[in-house]
């Protein structure tokens, strides 16, 4: 009998295999050689069935079948990967040993305690916990396994994660939108962040500008020249404030205090999954989602960074020793053979508590190079690594130097404060000196100070003498306007996450924080994504709005009172206990009690409500310059779009865009609205009416009314390719349907398909040719690949990847 070891994804399998025995022979869903069989799970191949597994009453959404609370959860095998579940259980008849190599943290856990769930697998287990993929670190962590039984406490804590959100989910959802007509997508996590982006957007639409003058003066002390800014209160009247500049214009001053200290700054923090995220989509404007595909592809494909999924900033002493050799094999690269020259591995060392923490790292240390050469990146690849490689590089360098010089300036008892930091040597920051403008933002604060906007910053000498006059050169009062506070980008959005909603501006309180964020590292991105895909949220340039249909969700869950849905911190407090149970801390059993007390209380809840009208879910998100107008005004911005003329707004122009998928178990009509949604919002708004079209649930295709005459004399993109039809496809917002849905063409083909936003062009050429041009894709696994989509059925437009 021999060890059956199942990795997480093929890629891994694969790398194992290389590493341990590679004389093994490859039978494509498997590798085996004399002592191991090898295989993969390829990401979720069992997950928790749907209600109507437990009652056929189910598959009719009835708020008064509600709460759904099984005694004990069913597991269903993903339909797509069905077969490769086969292939694991005929294995492990052939195997007497188990080792779980999935990913080294919570959900790789769950996802193997599934497979031994489901297949009933009693073999004895062993662990892989390793954190790169290089072939040294795998043959390592085979001569280290771990007992399996180490982590039961791990694979308790995932199972109630997601236990808990299915309950969270499916009951939510169910309720809100049974009771409000209208699909509502309810989560433990997704909805407390929803609600961060409702009351940042409430924020900045009651915000009220107004204006004011900074009085800023230039100074002059022989040779020497410095400016100041006027110290006082905020001055709002023009008069007071040109009347301050013609009373100091020319005069005489003197220097009221002059303090001069020396400070060094020293490198940012090594790189956890959320703050490479977060700089990813500050300097690139990277979605979450994408610079986690990225650094996963980085890790598992190139195998040149470590475990991306962390949420330490830190490494153990075990991790030394790699560091100075990753910094070795960077010599070999032009890019940073230079910068590699002239660091200095003593720098790096187990008492060098910017670096070497053990006791803030848990499952996983820093993500960091390793010593295996990078090539044949993408340039978003190599973005990524970029960012990676110069923040380990600066860890191996002098702190930069500097001497602040802070002064009081006195002129006609006016008191003008200066501050001037005069870099002495650059120290680490040389990494980043071909990215003058592009300086690394992540200490933790997202917006500078007052004081730090009067900064100056020189690279020259400066002198001042104390006891000598100074002249008010020039003197000036310039005219500003408050700011609203900023909308979130996915960057400080991801920040927010991870202090449970709370703006920690603190590093250490902020590090703290992390055991009680919302989502974890590894499902952040996914949330965000969610977000976007039931229509909540919209993206404007890099900027996150929230639209109608999501405003009115957070107001009706606030509204039936259970504010516990929508509490960032509340939330937070869950996570943070699902560690403690994955420490061995805290109970699942009494997690998960509380849990189902929760659910029957939103049940209860809800069916007191109101029924919401249905004009609450229409209107889009405001357009950025829209809001500032009205605010300019002194008026609220609504952000809702204005009513159409009277009796000109169909129930046709109120239809769906291409929505979420119909709930599970909703009637076939009702599913095959989905296309008439997409076809129906590519109608035009009635002339001058103003209104926008609304991502509304799915309905049935006779609700959503009839292509108008101008979509009909529309040419679309193509004809549509279901036989007998005669349609055009146009396009949604979200996907392309047919111009006859009406008649039952229930076409569609989503725009976000297999990791890939579809162009007109691409989905032109896909009906014509049937099949795209050579694209990068992300298969069932989540891995990106290379390939083209495939039009497997011309009749509902399902896709398929090809990748030859």
């Amino acid at each position: 009998m021999k060890t059956l070891i199942i990795a997480e994804k093929p890629d891994m399998g694969r790398n194992i295999a290389a590493a341990i025995d590679p004389k093994a022979k490859n039978h494509r869903t498997y590798i085996e050689g004399e002592q191991y069989i090898i295989t993969w799970a390829i990401g979720h191949l069992i997950g928790l069935a749907e209600p109507d597994a437990y009652d056929d009453k189910y598959k009719k959404w009835n708020f008064n079948d509600l709460p759904i609370i099984p005694d004990n959860f069913k597991l269903v095998p993903n339909y797509k990967t069905k077969d490769q579940l086969k292939v694991i259980a005929d294995l492990a008849k052939r195997s007497d040993n188990l080792v779980n190599a999935c990913d080294a943290g919570r959900e790789g856990q769950h996802i193997f305690s599934l497979i031994q769930r489901h297949l009933k697998l009693r073999h004895p287990v062993k662990r892989l916990w390793i954190s790169d993929l290089t072939p040294e670190t795998i043959r390592r962590g085979f001569a280290e396994l771990k007992d399996g039984k180490d982590y039961d406490n791990l694979t308790k804590a995932a199972r109630a994660r997601s236990e808990a959100d299915w309950l969270i989910g499916m009951n939510g959802s169910r309720a809100f939108t049974t009771k409000h007509n209208e699909l509502l997508s309810v989560g433990r996590v997704q909805t407390p962040v929803l609600a961060i982006l409702y009351d940042r957007q409430k924020e900045i639409e009651a915000f009220q500008i107004s204006k004011y003058y900074d009085v800023e003066a230039q100074f002059k002390q022989g040779e020497t020249e410095y400016k100041g800014m006027w110290q006082g209160e905020r001055i709002t009247d023009p008069d007071k404030a040109n009347a301050l500049v013609t009373k100091l214009k020319g005069k005489q001053g003197r220097i009221n205090s002059y303090d001069v200290k020396d400070t060094k700054e020293y490198p940012f923090r090594l790189y956890d999954l959320t703050l490479l995220q977060r700089e990813a989509n500050a300097k690139y404007g990277f979605s979450a989602k994408k610079t986690l595909d990225l650094a996963q592809a980085l890790y598992e494909k190139h195998k040149v960074i470590s475990y991306p999924r962390t949420n330490s900033n830190y490494v153990t002493e075990q991790n030394i020793a790699e560091m100075h050799r990753s910094l070795d094999q960077l010599r070999s690269n032009p890019a940073y053979s230079t910068l590699v020259e002239n660091a200095d591995k003593s720098r790096v060392h187990k008492n060098n508590k910017a670096v070497c923490n053990p006791a803030k790292v848990e499952d996983h240390h820093a993500i960091l190079p390793t010593h295996k050469k990078a090539s044949s990146l993408s340039a978003d690849e190599q973005h990524i690594y970029d960012l990676i490689v110069r923040r380990f590089l600066s860890h191996f360098y002098p702190p930069a130097e500097y001497k602040v010089h802070t002064i009081l300036t006195e002129v006609e008892q006016e008191l003008f404060r200066s501050t001037i930091k005069q870099l002495l040597s650059e120290g680490w920051k040389v990494i980043y000196a071909d990215q003058k403008k592009e300086k690394p933002k992540s200490r933790g604060k997202s917006d500078k100070s007052d004081e730090e906007e009067q900064e100056e910053e020189i690279s020259t000498p400066f002198t001042l003498e104390a006891n000598v006059p100074v002249r008010c050169a020039k003197i000036a009062a310039k005219e500003k306007e408050t700011q609203p506070p900023k909308s979130y980008t996915e960057g400080t959005l991801l920040k927010a996450m991870e202090g449970a909603g709370k703006q920690v501006e603190d590093e250490e309180l902020r590090e703290a924080m992390k055991d009680s964020g919302l989502g974890t590292p590894a499902t952040r991105a996914s949330v965000i994504e969610r977000l976007k895909q039931v229509g909540y949220i919209v993206m404007q340039g890099k900027k996150i709005v929230i639209a109608q249909k999501g405003r009115t969700a957070v107001e009706l869950i606030r509204g039936a009172g259970v504010d516990l849905l929508t509490s960032p911190e509340m939330t937070g407090h869950w996570e943070r206990r699902l560690n403690e149970i994955a420490r061995g801390l805290a109970s699942d059993e009494a997690f998960m009690a509380n849990v189902k007390k929760f659910t029957n209380l939103i049940i209860d809840k809800v069916r007191v409500q109101s029924k919401a009208a249905k004009q609450a879910f229409e209107g889009d998100a405001p357009s950025a310059g829209a809001a500032k107008r009205t605010r300019k005004r002194g008026a609220a911005a609504t952000g809702e779009a204005a009513a159409a003329p009277a009796g000109k707004r169909t129930r046709a122009k109120r239809s769906a865009d291409a929505e979420a998928p119909a709930p599970a178990g909703s009637s076939t009509r009702t599913r095959r609205s989905t296309a008439a949604s997409v076809a129906a919002a590519a109608q035009p708004a009635p002339a001058g009416s103003g209104a926008a079209l609304q991502a509304r649930a799915p309905r049935a295709a006779g609700d959503a009314g009839g292509a108008t005459a101008a979509a009909a004399a529309r040419p679309g993109i193509a004809a549509c390719p279901r036989p007998g039809c005669g349609g055009r496809i146009i396009m949604g917002k979200r996907g392309y349907g047919c111009t006859e849905y009406k008649a039952g063409c229930g076409f569609v083909i989503w725009k976000d398909s297999y990791g890939a936003s579809l162009s007109e062009t691409a989905v032109r050429f896909l009906i014509e040719k049937g099949s795209t041009a050579w694209m990068s894709l992300t298969d069932d696994s989540g891995m990106p690949v290379e390939g083209r989509l495939v039009l497997l059925d011309p009749s509902t437009g399902k896709l398929g990847l090809r990748q030859s």
